[in-house]
């Protein structure tokens, strides 16, 4: 690109503070939660939050799945000279540590943050729970939930939305408040600019149909690991064979018809399928030695961001679905979605 636009990617979705340990199989139990799964917290899950705090000597690392995208992409766009190039929006709780601790992290990593600010809630967490590196997700949106369309009526958050290209909404927002989405997403297909969303768990698949439903027309990419992608696919009688399922999701109806719609499975450490145009394209992983994994969280998260930073730099699939093998790979050898200063990925 000849000449950098500010802004050029937002990202919508829930801000909150990952508080990471590693566990015992005991603690998954005791809260029924199984390994590799994300869910949202139940009043059973409550006491959760405190015993990690007490008693397994957490990290607090800055997380909620859109934003951990839109700090890598930032990151890795900054090692590319692209700075300022990122915005963020979501809710969390006013003046308090956690909140601050999350603004502090992303604008450290080049974000603009314009949160909305809410006096009733305290900032959203999310217990990481480790064991033998997979991890498992137990959010309390807490603040998070409490986003209103209203704030996308500031005269910030009308500016960021104004100034992007590119959108990118983790579907953990569709519990949140699909009004909102949908003014995003209707701006972009209005404007002929690009809209990128994520299945993010298999939950959401399952427990928010109608939201889903909602916001896949307005997808012109749509990011999802396997286990999404056959539980939509078990949904809506897609059959088993994913290659099949992501034909079909791509060819499924849209708002703006003017692009093709791009589906992009994850896989963990087997192929990334892409399916676009009635094709099919499958990119390989490179094998990570077990010794190298510290733990999976984010890895999902980085894929997506290290993709959006070559997509917003109009940059082809492959190039793509390179950089997000990359930062995937960066980030599972880090604890949750931790930055380091300097991104060595160059393009």
């Amino acid at each position: 690109m000849s000449e950098q636009k500010k802004g050029i990617l937002m990202g919508m979705g829930n801000p909150l503070l990952d508080i990471s340990s590693e566990v015992p199989q005991s603690v998954l139990d005791k809260y029924e939660v199984k390994l590799d799964s994300a869910v949202l917290a139940e009043d059973k899950h409550l006491p959760l939050y405190k015993e990690l705090v007490d008693n397994y000597s957490p990290q607090y690392i800055a997380g909620g799945a859109t934003q951990n995208s839109i700090r890598v992409a930032q990151w890795v766009l900054s090692a590319n000279g692209m700075k300022d190039a990122t915005s963020f929006t979501g809710c969390i709780g006013n003046d308090d540590a956690f909140g601050k601790q999350l603004e502090e992290c992303a604008e450290a990593d080049g974000v603009k943050v314009h949160y909305m600010k809410d006096d009733a809630a305290p900032t959203g967490t999310c217990a990481v729970l480790v064991k033998g590196g997979e991890r498992s997700l137990v959010a309390n949106l807490a603040a998070a939930n409490n986003f209103k369309p209203s704030h996308l009526d500031t005269p910030t958050a009308k500016e960021m939305i104004e100034s992007a290209d590119f959108y990118y909404i983790a579907g953990f927002f569709l519990t949140v408040s699909v009004e909102s989405l949908k003014i995003v997403a209707d701006h972009a297909a209005a404007n002929d600019k690009t809209f990128c969303l994520n299945l993010s768990a298999p939950f959401i698949v399952d427990f928010f149909a109608d939201q889903v439903a909602e916001a896949l027309p307005y997808a012109d990419y749509l990011f999802c690991n396997e286990s999404e992608a056959a539980t939509y696919a078990k949904k809506h009688d897609l059959g088993d064979d994913l290659k099949e399922v992501a034909l079909k999701v791509a060819a499924s109806p849209k708002k703006n018809e003017s692009k093709k719609r791009t589906v992009v499975f994850t896989q963990g450490d087997k192929s990334t399928i892409v399916a676009y145009d009635g094709k099919v394209t499958e990119y390989a992983v490179e094998p990570l030695a077990k010794e190298l994994l510290v733990d999976t969280n984010g890895a999902g998260d980085a894929f997506v961001g290290g993709f959006l930073s070559q997509l917003v730099q109009r940059k082809g699939v492959e190039e793509c679905v390179k950089a997000g093998h990359w930062a995937a790979r960066y980030i599972i050898q880090t604890s949750g979605c931790t930055l380091g200063k300097e991104c060595e990925y160059k393009a």
